[in-house]
């Protein structure tokens, strides 16, 4: 295993993702791997024109087999969502990518930490565990980090403070039915309405930030920078062996009496993948919501057409 990262997908997320960590300077090696070779290969002759100004780094299109020896993967291939639809409505088209993707990665012979970015998050990460051999804290979702940080710069923005101060989560589901934890919102360890009484909406505010790719996707197409940063985000944690806690999606083995399927906890995230699961204190309410939102991956799972899956 190397200090490579692997892309796979050289479309919008993929491309700025490459992009993305070129200028961090994380890994003296990044490969793009794409179906359209030569998509993949002008991406990465751009990023390393930019590269000449940045740090040191190899960026060139690849294969699986460069792929293999990589120690973080990054997925991004998937269907691309169109408007205002839910991102649940391509979980057919993806998955079949995404199980082609990683049956070829894994096949190839990797064995490092598998980041799932491609959409719906959740059901593409539980796809690209069920098709690998890899352990389930070797596979993470980007799940509700974008989100969480939606929130925090949101919340920052309305009360004129930095987003950095703003301690919230977002969990659950990356999609519809997430749940932002309005309760435990604090700024330097006030509530909400503690620190700014009648300011914020949480409801309002909690329903833009759900409805904020849908905003972006229509505007321009499709979301790119943000997704692009939560994946540079895991993978600089991994990297640095941080033990950060970062709301991703990840497998649930019986936390709130639910397995067998991905969406976003608080986790540990280190050098070894997600190194510990938290539960974190919830209202009633929001303990029902994530259920919600857990049902409705759950039926969105039995609705997946995925062959040959092959997890040890």
């Amino acid at each position: 295993m190397s200090d490579r990262v692997a892309i796979i997908g050289a479309g919008h997320v993929g491309a700025a993702t490459a992009y993305a960590l070129m200028l961090r300077g994380l890994f003296p090696e990044i490969v793009l791997i794409d179906a359209i070779t030569e998509l993949a290969a002008a991406e990465a002759e751009d990023i390393l024109d930019a590269n000449a100004l940045a740090r040191p780094a190899r960026v060139f299109a690849g294969s699986y087999a460069d792929a293999a020896i990589a120690r973080v993967v990054i997925l991004t291939a998937g269907a691309a969502t169109q408007g205002t639809a839910s991102r649940l409505s391509v979980a057919t088209q993806s998955a079949a990518i995404v199980a082609s993707c990683v049956t070829q990665l894994i096949d190839a012979g990797f064995k490092g930490i598998l980041i799932v970015a491609a959409n719906p998050v959740d059901l593409m990460a539980w796809t690209a565990f069920r098709r690998s051999s890899l352990p389930s804290a070797r596979v993470i979702g980007t799940g509700t980090l974008l989100d969480t940080c939606r929130l925090r710069q949101a919340i920052a923005s309305q009360l004129n403070v930095a987003p950095a101060s703003v301690d919230g989560v977002v969990l659950g589901e990356h999609g519809d039915s997430e749940v932002a934890l309005l309760s435990s919102i604090r700024i330097g360890g006030l509530t909400l309405e503690k620190f700014a009484p009648g300011i914020v909406d949480g409801g309002k505010l909690a329903r833009e930030v759900r409805d904020a790719g849908y905003k972006i996707v229509t505007g321009k197409g499709y979301t790119s920078f943000g997704i692009a940063t939560a994946a540079v985000r895991i993978c600089e944690a991994i990297v640095r062996d941080e033990r950060v806690v970062l709301p991703v999606s990840t497998l649930l083995t019986g936390q709130f009496g639910v397995s067998d399927l991905f969406l976003s906890l608080p986790c540990l995230v280190g050098a070894g993948g997600i190194e510990q699961v938290l539960i974190p204190e919830m209202s009633e309410a929001e303990t029902a919501a994530l259920l919600n939102s857990a049902s409705i991956i759950q039926k969105a799972i039995v609705g997946l057409a995925i062959p040959n899956m092959r997890h040890e």
